[in-house]
């Protein structure tokens, strides 16, 4: 059987205390059993009974978009390209590759290039060599290239990409004043004509206002409360023609 990819879990630092602080609650109304409202006595604490099940869903919402949710969010991503084949990609906080190797599946001629300071905190076994392996065993090591990068100040001159994508990604930069430098940078290194697709669930207001600063027109969705876990919105801005920078 051919080996598969494993682009890993989101946030599985705060996945795991999710579970873990569930299962206390769990622990502690076994523990702390009778409980009498209404002349009617619970076996389980009922208090920390729900705690334990408010403390679950989100958990499994999270681990659900992992495992399932981020590859459909992706396809959506990248269907709000043009795509020629020919394009010169960027992808910010690249992890796992799942957004680089999706766009570079999107290509011919073109280049896919993916970036990442390698959190573990914010994706589970995140490293260069887990990304390596993954574009491997997809077959795109003709179209792809991997930096050690942070999205706040890359290497790449002006107008280098014509498109520039990136996935919950830019939240985890703090503080706010970094954040916006990643949104000058990405507006900096798209090519005049070019488009980037931002998507988060957090900050989005103040990406697109930076955007909008350095030129870009912008367009951003509602949040995918039915097919996202946190619930995100997705943002396409292009750089005019004879771009401007701020």
């Amino acid at each position: 059987m051919a080996e598969k990819p494993d682009y890993g879990i989101d946030a599985p630092t705060v996945v795991r205390n999710l579970f873990l602080a569930a299962v206390a609650c769990v622990v502690l109304a076994m523990i702390f059993p009778k409980v009498t409202v209404d002349k009617i006595t619970f076996l389980l604490n009922p208090g920390l009974f729900y705690t334990a099940v408010w403390l679950t869903a989100p958990a499994i919402l999270m681990l659900h978009y992992s495992k399932a949710g981020k590859f459909r969010h992706r396809d959506r991503m990248l269907a709000k390209i043009a795509w020629t084949g020919a394009e010169s990609v960027l992808d910010v906080g690249t992890g796992r590759g799942l957004l680089l190797i999706g766009a570079a599946k999107k290509l011919t001629v073109g280049h896919a290039t993916g970036i990442d300071v390698w959190s573990t905190v914010d994706l589970s076994g995140n490293s260069p060599e887990a990304l390596l392996k993954n574009i491997a065993i997809e077959g795109v090591e003709a179209k792809t290239d991997v930096r050690s990068e942070d999205a706040r100040k890359m290497s790449f001159p002006d107008g280098s990409f014509d498109v520039v994508l990136t996935n919950a990604c830019i939240h985890n930069i703090h503080p706010g004043e970094g954040r916006r430098q990643a949104c000058r940078e990405i507006a900096r290194v798209l090519r005049p004509g070019g488009v980037a697709v931002i998507s988060d669930f957090q900050h989005m207001h103040a990406y697109a206002r930076e955007l909008r600063k350095a030129g870009l027109t912008v367009e951003m969705g509602s949040p995918g409360w039915l097919t996202t876990f946190p619930p995100l919105r997705i943002l396409v801005a292009q750089k005019a023609e004879r771009a401007r920078y701020s």
